[in-house]
């Protein structure tokens, strides 16, 4: 469901307006998190998706498709969360959220915490 294709997409803002207002809303949850977390993060579009930088370095990026929210925290996130990721579906830096379950979101601020903790050192 991303925007394979199609005019570029400038801003977050446009990127989730893409979407129906179900994903719509779960995607604002996970952005308004990772701003509250990371209120020093710029955010911008990378690769066809929200993408977060923190001091110049990768954060954190998420991206909507047909069932789910990929998630992208880089790999060494995945590999410090993996006992707590054991439900989801993940890949070498990815973590998938359905639509159809609620979004683990302290889990979520924790990995951007971890995230922010390994660009800060």
């Amino acid at each position: 469901m991303r925007n394979k294709g199609k005019r570029k997409i400038a801003t977050v803002d446009e990127y989730l307006a893409q979407f129906p207002s179900y994903p719509q809303r779960k995607m604002g949850e996970i952005r308004a998190l990772i701003k509250q977390v990371a209120p020093k993060a710029t955010e911008s579009i990378r690769w066809d998706m929200p993408a977060y930088k923190l001091k110049g370095k990768p954060l954190v990026y998420f991206a909507g498709y047909k069932i789910h929210i990929g998630f992208y925290p880089l790999p060494s996130s995945i590999e410090a969360f993996k006992e707590e990721l054991y439900e989801y579906q993940t890949g070498k830096g990815s973590i998938q959220f359905s639509y159809y379950k609620p979004i683990p979101l302290d889990l979520i601020r924790r990995i951007v915490e971890y995230r922010m903790t390994e660009i800060i050192r």
